[in-house]
């Protein structure tokens, strides 16, 4: 089928993304990823590398507990897969290659992709490329500058196409809050709740537009019936606050979080629901 689909190793983006904006690698907890800016850099990319439609994007991380709150809505959104393999000991990813691996062949075997668009610098991925491409795939390896430091010059040989990110692309959705090597002001405390309360709604504004979607039409007439009044038909309430609690991390709602999610659940409803003529 003729479409693209994205493979994102988020481990290299951050330990390349970062030793790139920062002058050195700083660990997750020192750096911001506006997503937003992110996916529809990956959107636009992908038009001018392949001129084929997006079939999705496919994220690959780490975890040691189970999935963040930023991972968990990245997953809630659409057109995008979250894979998650684990973290050691020491906080380095496992599992991961195979995650991508498989789904390049199998994406390739079953004529899902005419092309795949591959940011990663690991050598181990090479069986992928390579089984892909018998398929008939062609794949588009992106590096980040400089990525003749930060990829297998292996992968860059087998690869059909390459595409360098610059540091102007990459700090467009990857910045750090160290001021001693950056410039910038340091993460204070009312920062740090700011960005926390930008992901929390991000989280909400995600499992609302998933649960509305998922919906049928008589539920959607229900819920909407139901908005006259501001409750939620308890079903269907349930399901919003228990896919609300899984996008922002675990933790309970507190009583503003649950008002302001079944609102923008009202809103994504009424965006949805279309009254048939």
């Amino acid at each position: 089928m003729e479409r693209t689909a994205v493979f994102i190793d988020a481990g290299y983006l951050f330990a390349a993304g970062s030793t790139l904006v920062a002058n050195e690698r700083l660990p997750r907890s020192e750096l911001h990823l506006d997503h937003e800016v992110l996916l529809a850099f990956l959107t636009k990319l992908v038009g001018e590398l392949t001129q084929l439609p997006l079939l999705r994007i496919y994220w690959y991380d780490g975890t040691a507990t189970g999935p963040t709150s930023q991972q968990l809505a990245l997953g809630y959104r659409p057109g995008v897969k979250l894979r998650l393999g684990y973290l050691n000991r020491e906080g380095v990813q496992q599992g991961v290659d195979s995650l991508i691996v498989n789904d390049l062949i199998q994406l390739a075997r079953n004529r899902a992709m005419a092309d795949a668009v591959l940011l990663t610098g690991d050598e181990d991925l090479r069986v992928g490329v390579l089984l892909a491409q018998e398929y008939g795939v062609r794949v588009h390896l992106l590096g980040i500058e400089p990525r003749t430091e930060n990829q297998s010059s292996l992968l860059v040989q087998d690869a059909d196409s390459l595409r360098e990110l610059t540091r102007a692309e990459v700090q467009s959705f990857l910045s750090c809050g160290h001021s001693e090597r950056t410039g910038a002001h340091p993460l204070r405390e009312d920062d740090a709740s700011i960005e926390a309360a930008a992901t929390s709604r991000a989280g909400l504004e995600a499992a609302a537009e998933r649960v509305a979607q998922e919906l049928s039409r008589e539920e959607l007439a229900e819920v909407l019936k139901g908005g006259q009044t501001g409750s939620v038909p308890t079903p269907i309430d349930r399901r919003l606050l228990v896919a609300s609690t899984q996008a922002t991390g675990g933790a309970p709602l507190t009583p503003e979080q649950k008002r302001r999610v079944r609102a923008m659940f009202f809103a994504e409803c009424r965006k949805t629901f279309q009254p048939q003529v």
